[in-house]
């Protein structure tokens, strides 16, 4: 049996003033789930449900937060229009310019070292990388955020944006530069120095 939405807002006001809590529900199932605002060492969850009539709160205690919503969101790098950064056209052109630069110069490098299972391959606008068993870098281009996505071995998963004062690809959040960044990868992975910028 689901609750009426009068019951759910009744519900939510009374929570609400008492925990302090946000009530997310859905008039179709007999189930709401609380979300408390407060401090880690208080329940994450708690859910009424419905049972012969009778209501019964259940809360559990499993959620491991070490901060506050708010705490993690402002500490995160502040929101870009894309699409005002540069125009589809000219990200385009810049971004095909590196990775057809990051292409060429890679696939001379890989011929001037001996590394076991180097491939360099461009399809489908994705370049993949890969240096045998030392690891594979995947970089391609996601238009919608006119970004250089890149995908290390050595740093993970990297968001590049155009830096038009530097006249370079970005990582916003350690300011770090795309080609220094594959030129101090390539080399601690290789052995062997890279020049690419």
């Amino acid at each position: 049996m689901a609750f009426s939405p009068k019951f759910l807002q009744r519900v939510s006001r009374s929570l609400n003033s008492i925990n302090n809590c946000r009530l997310l529900s859905s008039s179709t199932d007999s189930r709401v789930l609380l979300q408390h605002s407060e401090a880690a060492s208080r329940p994450c969850s708690s859910f009424v449900h419905n049972n012969n009539n009778h209501c019964h709160v259940f809360s559990r205690d499993f959620c491991s937060r070490t901060s506050s919503f708010d705490q993690l969101n402002s500490q995160g790098p502040a929101a870009i229009d894309y699409s005002a950064s540069l125009q589809e056209d000219e990200f385009h052109k810049l971004a095909d310019a590196t990775i057809q630069d990051l292409l060429e110069k890679i696939e001379e490098y890989g011929d001037s070292v001996d590394i076991d299972g180097f491939d360099i391959d461009y399809g489908n606008q994705v370049l993949t990388v890969k240096f045998g068993s030392l690891g594979t870098y995947v970089l391609n281009k996601q238009t919608p955020n006119r970004q250089i996505w890149m995908s290390s071995p050595v740093s993970g998963p990297s968001r590049f944006d155009w830096d038009r004062t530097a006249e370079a690809w970005i990582y916003r959040r350690t300011k770090a530069k795309l080609l220094e960044t594959l030129e101090n990868e390539i080399e601690q992975l290789c052995g062997e120095p890279i020049k690419l910028s």
